[in-house]
Order: C-alpha cells, then structure tokens, then sequence
C-alpha cells in the first residue's frame, strides 16, 4: 500500500509541475483594476498601467495582457515573455563585419561588448545610433565596443543607409538569422556581453543614462 501511495504521490506531483509550465487563466475577478502588459513591455513598446484584458500564471508568476492579441502570442511562447536570466552565457555569435574581421566568442574576450541589433527599417533604431555612439567614444579607451548588427533582408538597403550615414564601430551584416538564436522579437535590441555572458539587455529604445549605468558597472569588474 505504500508502494501505491508513493507512486500516487510522485504522479500528482509530476501533474502540478506540468501545469505550471502551462499559463493558467486568472480569474476576472481576481484581475488588478490597472497593469503593465507584459506583452509589450517585453517588446520594448510599453504602453504603461492600463486596464488588462487578461492574467495568466506561469511558473508561479502573473503575467497581464492588454488585448487578445498579446494572450494569444503569450500562450504560443509564454518563455519569450519570462524576464531574462542574468548574467547568462552567450548564444553562439560569429558574423564578419564590414572590413572583413571576425566577430566570434575569442573575438570578444577581454572587451565588454553592446550587440546593437538594428535595422535601416527601424525609426527607434536610428535614432538610438549617436547617442550609442556617444558612448563608444566615451569609453572606447576601457575596452568597450559596439557591434552594429543589421538585420535587413536586403544588401542594398544597408549599402544605401551606410553610404549615408559613418559607423566608427564595426558593422556587420546578420545574413545567418542569428537573431533567432539570441530570442530576439522586436528591435532595437541591445545585448551586453561580458566573458561571454550577457550581463545586460534591452528591447526598444532606451535612454542613455540606462546603458550608461549597466556599462559602468561592469567595465573595468
């Protein structure tokens, strides 16, 4: 009989872990009158505390969404959404950038590197561009670099922005979809890498003073 209730047990047990990892509805009575959607705060387009159209629980957390297009997209990936684990190891990364050089794991020791994840396309993206790199120039000096990644389908498209526009930094091409690797859902998405950890990151735009402080508190650790 112990055996049986042992086995029991382990059973239950392994159906509630299951149903954690499964978003559960909360109830609209138990819903807060305002919330962020995670949604969109995750997307880097926060619209700030509004009324949710929803909460699920997931892994013990609640999240809130803003319209039945975001409880859709959470149920379909609801880990795209769990805040970032930090410091963690870097997704593989080796892109050539436009002088030719290697860009790899051994490329980026002993610098702490910003992946700026960008497109032609992207209007937060450009206009992010002189302040990240008024902050290269700044701290070039302490091993700092920025590592431009374009993710434009099109060749022509970041030939033509890169006739128009000078990068100090290098400037690389994602031909290879890395992004898809590094979870990446909507730009601009700013990663940084520290002895191949990601020790930082950022989706949408951001000010300077947010990078400023996560890049001082690692440059020189």
């Amino acid at each position: 009989m112990k055996t049986v209730a042992l086995f029991v047990g382990l059973v239950v047990a392994a159906m509630a872990a299951t149903a954690q990892d499964t978003p559960q509805e909360i109830a609209r009575k138990d819903l807060p009158k305002l919330a962020e959607c995670s949604v969109c705060k995750a997307k880097g387009t926060p619209m700030g505390m509004e009324k949710p159209a929803a909460g699920l629980m997931y892994k013990g957390t609640a999240y809130y969404l803003c319209s039945n297009k975001e409880i859709a997209e959470f149920k379909k990936d609801p880990e795209a959404f769990v805040p970032p684990v930090l410091p963690r190891p870097m997704p593989a990364f080796r892109l050539n950038d436009e002088s030719g050089k290697l860009w790899d794991a051994e490329a980026m020791k002993g610098k702490l590197i910003l992946v700026d994840w960008w497109a032609t396309w992207c209007k937060p993206c450009v206009a992010m561009m002189p302040m990240v790199h008024k902050l290269r120039e700044e701290f070039a000096g302490k091993g700092f670099e920025v590592l431009s990644v374009s993710i434009d389908e099109k060749r022509g498209d970041l030939d033509k922005f890169l006739r128009a526009h000078q990068f100090a930094n290098p400037v690389l091409h994602d031909t290879a979809k890395i992004w898809s690797a590094w979870s990446i859902r909507a730009i601009p998405a700013l990663f940084l890498v520290k002895d191949g950890r990601i020790v930082a990151q950022w989706t949408g735009k951001q000010s300077e003073q947010s990078l400023r402080t996560a890049m001082e508190a690692n440059l020189g650790n």
